[in-house]
């Protein structure tokens, strides 16, 4: 099973590189299901797998030239109150029962799951749908406004749940601003590599790294985004998406399901 994990470190990694995010929303399932972490270690952990793979990912993306930094920045800093919002207020003030009553039971660690399954299938509807809006360039007082607030929500669900955030990043990147997918892909990259690896930063003190394990495995995902990278110039991204929003779609059920009916 161990094997099955590095090998799907690889697989982050290269989602990661086509695409400019998706693949960090395998990392905490990997790490629950497989290692065998608990949810808070898996979300803490999760981000400095994104952030540091995002990060290397960037920097073939900056000898391009491709990334827009004013439009990273304006989406950056409300993202990064967001991870701070959620990793220094959220999480450790969030009670070990969310609830226990009425004969029902949800602990704060199936919580955190169910929430994150809920996210694997929104971003599984979004990358299955092969329908998108073509926008061209609209720098107007309106799409900022919308691309902050996005920012914002983005940095709350990288804190809560460790995922980069990429399938919503994307998106308002091309739709709202009408920047080009591959100016879109390089820019998410380097988002998420601020977002997580802050919101890993805030979270030291939470956990107890094994910075062995997490070298290794970064380093396999690393390897995964440099080739995710060279296909991506052979092959378009986006036709590859609705394969991988497939696995997403059932691997949000599996989490679902495990957690409703086969908790222990």
């Amino acid at each position: 099973m161990e094997i099955l994990g590095y090998l799907a470190a690889i697989l982050i990694g290269l989602v990661m590189g086509l695409i400019g995010g998706g693949g960090s929303i395998l990392s905490v399932p990997i790490f629950v299901y497989i290692f065998g972490f608990d949810p808070i270690t898996a979300t803490t952990l999760s981000l400095f797998v994104v952030g540091t793979t995002s990060l290397v990912g960037t920097t073939g993306f900056m000898r391009q030239k491709l990334i827009d930094f004013r439009t990273a920045f304006i989406f950056g800093v409300p993202s990064i109150l967001g991870v701070l919002f959620s990793r220094r207020l959220i999480i450790p003030h969030l009670p070990d029962y969310i609830i226990n009553r009425w004969g029902i039971t949800m602990t704060k660690d199936m919580f955190l799951l169910l929430l994150f399954a809920i996210l694997m299938l929104i971003s599984s509807f979004k990358m299955i749908r092969k329908t998108e809006r073509p926008f061209g360039r609209k720098e107007n007082g309106n799409n900022y406004t919308i691309l902050l607030s996005q920012g914002l929500l983005v940095g709350i669900i990288t804190g809560l749940i460790g995922a980069g955030g990429g399938f919503l990043i994307v998106p308002a990147l091309v739709m709202l601003i009408g920047l080009p997918m591959k100016r879109a892909v390089a820019t998410s990259l380097f988002i998420i590599s601020m977002n997580s690896l802050l919101g890993f930063a805030s979270s030291l003190k939470m956990i107890t790294a094994d910075w062995g394990f997490l070298a290794i495995f970064t380093s396999l995902s690393v390897i995964g985004i440099f080739i995710g990278i060279g296909i991506s110039k052979k092959i378009d991204g986006r036709k590859l998406k609705p394969i991988f929003g497939y696995i997403v779609w059932v691997m949000g059920l599996f989490i679902i399901i495990k957690e409703i009916f086969f908790k222990q």
